[in-house]
């Protein structure tokens, strides 16, 4: 007999996970509805579109809820479909006690950190811009605390140099498979030992906004560049060159020290900028400007009158990792 679940969703990088459930690779498994959020405005035109987690389930023919908030009417749905268990990955609806506790093998979750090295909303981002060399996707059964469940099992991937979160985004979309065909026969086997995340570890995420996009050329080259290729692309980086706003897309750092003020452009060449920072000197390879595309710099600096003496503008960085949750 198949086991009965539902999932909740809303970030295409649930995609690979939901395809090897569907596929039979995570044990016998009935798909019996997706939660996701409702159709929003999105691209230049903000046409209504439905995301990528609808659009899979409906040409499966998968019923598909789009509830904008869960509340009791939501629970009662989901109690009289009785369902096993709850998979939820980026979702972005906080979940209540009671429907946590209505399936009867719980409601498990996927989590983008090796926690608890980064709760919260934006663990692929930091990761990358703390220059981590590896992070992974956490399973863990879900509980009312912001990503403090108990852990069953992870999948680690790597973390190279020049990788921005956009690459690391991928390979962790395809680890949530094998993590979920050892995981989930384990819950619905109802033999899952999970270990409890260790409090002393714990850092916080939060959702990333444009602001976390300025950048400080005052700081070493490394954190400079992770910090580049961490935030692609989004919330992306920027930095200005007068009153033009240049966002960039790619970064290298270089350990060579400029004898120059930090943000000054000492050459130019085809595969990038280089810049001075306040240690180092950072290699831009990917820049737009504005209502461009964002190019290779042999291409960007071709349809760019680059300013004799130019200087990027060095503004404040923000904080990304906290020992404490700062909500909002």
């Amino acid at each position: 007999m198949a086991f009965r679940m539902i999932f909740m969703g809303s970030d295409p990088i649930a995609l690979p996970g939901l395809e090897a459930v569907l596929a039979g690779e995570c044990g016998e498994i009935e798909l019996v509805a997706v939660y996701t959020q409702p159709d929003r405005p999105r691209g230049r035109g903000k046409k209504v579109v439905p995301n990528e987690i609808k659009t899979w389930a409906t040409e499966r023919g998968i019923p598909v809820y789009q509830p904008e908030k869960m509340r009791k009417a939501e629970r009662l749905e989901i109690e009289a479909m009785g369902v096993d268990s709850i998979l939820v990955m980026a979702y972005g609806h906080i979940l209540s006690q009671k429907l946590i506790d209505t399936p009867r093998l719980g409601i498990w979750n996927l989590h983008t950190s090796l926690l608890p090295k980064y709760r919260g909303a934006s663990p692929i981002q930091c990761a990358v811009a703390s220059g981590d060399s590896e992070t992974g996707v956490s399973l863990m059964r879900l509980v009312k605390e912001m990503d403090a469940g108990p852990v069953l099992d992870v999948e680690k991937v790597g973390i190279g140099d020049g990788d921005t979160a956009l690459d690391v985004e991928a390979r962790l979309a395809a680890a949530c498979a094998p993590l979920l065909e050892r995981g989930l026969p384990l819950v619905h086997g109802e033999k899952a030992e999970t270990i409890e995340q260790d409090s002393s570890c714990v850092n916080y995420v939060r959702k990333l906004t444009k602001q976390d996009g300025e950048l400080d050329f005052r700081v070493s080259a490394s954190v400079l560049a992770r910090r580049i290729n961490g935030l692609f692309p989004w919330p992306g980086t920027r930095a200005c060159l007068g009153d033009v706003a240049i966002k960039l897309g790619l970064a290298e750092a270089e350990e060579a020290d400029a004898q120059a003020a930090p943000g000054t452009v000492l050459g130019v060449e085809k595969a990038g900028l280089r810049v001075a920072c306040g240690e180092g000197t950072v290699f831009l390879k990917r820049l737009q400007r504005p209502g461009g595309k964002m190019l290779d710099a042999a291409e960007f600096v071709r349809g760019f009158d680059l300013p004799e003496n130019a200087v990027f503008e060095s503004r404040e960085m923000t904080e990304l990792v906290t020992a404490e949750h700062v909500r909002g």
